[in-house]
């Protein structure tokens, strides 16, 4: 007769477990933590350094008995606007930041058609492939009523090479 044996022992040291947890905690706290929220902070500083300075000068005419207590009123309102006004700074740094990459993005594009149009100047065999490209982008728009065909080129290659292309059709032809 065969016995059988079940061994229920944990496979993984309890230790290692607790530094594994521990690890993905730092790393989510350092995503919350990125540049991105320094900014934000510095942002809410340079806000509230400068309702500082204008409570300054209204508590100068205060009488000195009550200064201590309309500096600690007035650090209790800075410390609640930072808190109430975080969540919104946050969105106008990321709002900012996606226009500035779309920004660039739109910049690099426009520099890589410009280089393009020079190299299909010099080199006919750049302008066949451009040409065929116009050519089936054009047709695939006829064919798809409005639908933008992926042919790589956008509108304002195809609208600066547009004569270099028809000249270089009537030289072909």
């Amino acid at each position: 007769m065969s016995t059988f044996i079940h061994n229920h022992y944990s496979t993984v040291h309890p230790g290692v477990q607790r530094a594994e947890a521990a690890i993905e905690g730092a790393l989510l706290l350092r995503q919350r933590w990125s540049a991105f929220s320094g900014l934000v902070a510095l942002l809410l500083t340079a806000v509230v350094a400068a309702v500082l300075v204008v409570a300054y000068q209204v508590m100068d005419s205060v009488v000195e008995g009550h200064l201590l207590v309309m500096w600690m009123g007035l650090w209790a309102v800075a410390f609640a606007v930072m808190a109430l006004y975080s969540g919104t700074a946050r969105d106008l740094v990321a709002r900012g930041k996606s226009s500035l990459d779309s920004w660039a993005r739109g910049q690099a594009k426009a520099r890589a058609d410009e280089r393009l149009w020079v190299i299909a100047k010099s080199d006919r065999r750049v302008m066949a492939d451009l040409h065929s490209a116009i050519t089936r982008q054009q047709s695939l728009a006829e064919v798809a009523a409005g639908a933008e065909a992926s042919s790589g080129l956008s509108a304002r290659a195809i609208r600066l090479g547009g004569a270099d292309l028809r000249a270089y059709q009537r030289q072909n032809s």
